[in-house]
């Protein structure tokens, strides 16, 4: 395999999580970095280092839209919920850590 094909099929996969990620709007994001360490804006975040990289002028809210499908204001208003009291004491007890 060379290193067209691996980039089309590493683009493949980003497009199969986002769409995943689209799907199962359930997720919340600190449930992601609690169990993954990564969550919706963590990959957008990457999404646009890779661009502006790539010489592409691309804003935070931009790479937030490719992934969340939507304005990342609109997700949060109808898909984000209070973060509960456990959720918080994990994330806080897992970033002390690290």
């Amino acid at each position: 395999m060379d290193d067209s094909e691996r980039e089309k099929l590493e683009a493949a996969a980003f497009r199969r999580l986002v769409a995943h990620l689209r799907e199962r709007s359930d997720v919340q994001n600190i449930d992601m970095m609690n169990l993954a360490g990564f969550c919706r804006n963590c990959l957008s975040r990457w999404y646009r280092e890779a661009a502006v990289e790539a010489g592409f002028d691309m804003s935070e809210s931009q790479a937030r839209e490719v992934v969340y499908g939507m304005p990342y204001d609109e997700w949060k208003q109808s898909h984000q919920r209070e973060a509960s009291k456990e959720q918080l004491e994990a994330f806080t007890a897992i970033h002390e850590q690290g």
